[in-house]
């Protein structure tokens, strides 16, 4: 996906789907959502395997959203079309000329070589199947390879290309540029909060975490009212009342910044949305959430759903955010109604498991092994930042994470967290304990038996 061309390799960022196998004709629209989703794919792809190419490309897709999808106010923006003065893809495609004339020779040489220019273009209409004289770029080879072909080295070929890249995109920019919906959407804004903050962690990135607080404090000024949310945000209006997907999706983001920063606030904003949610969205009867509140406007059918699509259900994430907290705050109702979430929908996902992957990794979460780790110590201590550190570089999707400061303002995380009162440093040293299901190992403060203890 990365090589191919859905993704723009001169404004960075992906489009919304490929129309063929290959990943070369993309629709080019480009959504919020899939920036957010493929953030934390490649995020949680480059912990697990230390890969720096995923690491890379998060760089690139959020590069492309702060630059092109940020709000003045922090809040992002929905989506941008596909078309331009009237045709699909006219902004993103070139003509072999048309980069001749911008780039030198050297650099049009290798660009059109490396990118799989075609004089006559590559670029087919989709419905036609037509030749349209230009070219998407795409490769179809790391470029480890295309050096070797090219008898260069890899850091030379990679500064070339960025070269061309610059002067292409600055070209680009010239061009009429498709509509943008400036809409602000809490649900996607909360995945993208979720994604910017998994990736400022992973990758020890102040300014993706900078990003995702900033879009924190803007839903929390301009769409949080009366401790309700509101879905949508447009010339400095805030409407509709919020729906499942809001609540569900901006939790994730608060508990993923939570973790990023360990800042106790976020993980307070996130349990007051939780008792909004429990309180006006949730079906005692049959367990589960449905999509409106029960003070919203009337309807012939208040509809549950749970099916993970482009993005993931409310339901699929609620159900996680639910574990997740229950194992922060060790209430035990919050679990349970988990459970009832997975159980309202078990027949459709045993089915079809493929229509639920998020849901199943709610699942996978419940089932275990998961953990919760607490680490004591002097946060501004090189000995907890280092503790801390290693857990955040660590791939454990099935883990909550909470720091109990060794002072007085250990008050406010505990507040929340009651049973951390009884959590102390040894010999004055960053502690962790790991505990599974609530029940926790010997205290260390040993990073490799930690990580010992974290199977990692």
């Amino acid at each position: 996906m990365r090589r191919g061309g859905i993704f723009d390799h001169i404004g960075l960022g992906f489009h919304r789907y490929s129309t063929d196998p290959k990943w070369l004709l993309p629709h080019f629209e480009k959504m919020l959502y899939d920036q957010a989703m493929l953030t934390i794919a490649y995020t949680e792809a480059y912990q697990a395997t230390g890969k720096v190419e995923y690491a890379q490309t998060v760089r690139e897709i959020l590069t492309y959203v702060l630059r092109d999808m940020t709000s003045p106010y922090g809040g992002f923006y929905s989506a941008e079309d596909a078309d331009s003065e009237g045709e699909e893809g006219k902004f993103y495609v070139w003509s072999e000329q048309e980069a001749r004339d911008i780039l030198t020779k050297k650099e049009a040489d290798v660009f059109l070589k490396v990118y799989n220019f075609e004089p006559e273009g590559n670029f087919l209409e989709e419905a036609t199947g037509k030749q349209m004289g230009t070219n998407i770029p795409h490769l179809q080879r790391p470029l480890s390879e295309e050096a070797k072909t090219l008898k260069m080295s890899e850091e030379m070929l990679t500064k070339l290309l960025e070269g061309a890249q610059k002067k292409l995109f600055a070209i680009r920019e010239e061009r009429s540029h498709p509509h943008k919906d400036d809409k602000i959407l809490v649900d996607w804004n909360g995945l993208m909060i979720a994604a910017l903050a998994k990736a400022g962690q992973a990758l020890n990135e102040p300014q993706f975490i900078d990003a995702a607080t900033q879009a924190t404090q803007f839903i929390f000024k301009e769409m949080h009212k009366d401790d309700r949310l509101l879905h949508r945000y447009r010339d400095d209006e805030a409407a509709i009342p919020g729906f499942l997907d809001d609540y569900a999706f901006m939790i994730w983001g608060l508990l993923e910044l939570y973790e990023t920063t360990l800042a106790p606030e976020y993980l307070e904003k996130a349990l007051a949305l939780n008792e909004v949610l429990l309180s006006h969205f949730w079906d005692e009867k049959g367990g589960a959430f449905f999509f409106t509140a029960d003070d919203a406007e009337d309807l012939l059918v208040r509809k549950k759903e749970a099916y993970d699509g482009a993005m993931p259900s409310g339901n699929s994430v609620a159900m996680l955010n639910l574990l997740r907290l229950a194992r922060i705050t060790a209430e035990i109702e919050l679990e349970s109604k988990a459970v009832r979430t997975g159980r309202a929908f078990s027949g459709d996902v045993l089915g079809a498991p493929a229509g639920f992957t998020f849901m199943i990794s709610g699942v996978d979460f419940a089932m275990g092994p998961s953990y919760e780790i607490i680490i004591v110590g002097d946060p501004a201590a090189p000995d907890t930042q280092l503790m801390v550190r290693t857990i955040k570089d660590q791939f454990l999707p099935n883990k909550v994470l909470l720091l109990i400061p060794c002072d007085k303002t250990a008050e406010h995380i505990t507040e929340i967290a009651p049973y951390a009162r009884d959590y102390k440093m040894i010999d004055d040293k960053a502690t962790a304990y790991v505990c599974t299901n609530y029940r926790c190992q010997k205290p260390t403060t040993d990073i490799k038996i930690m990580l010992d203890l974290l199977g990692s």
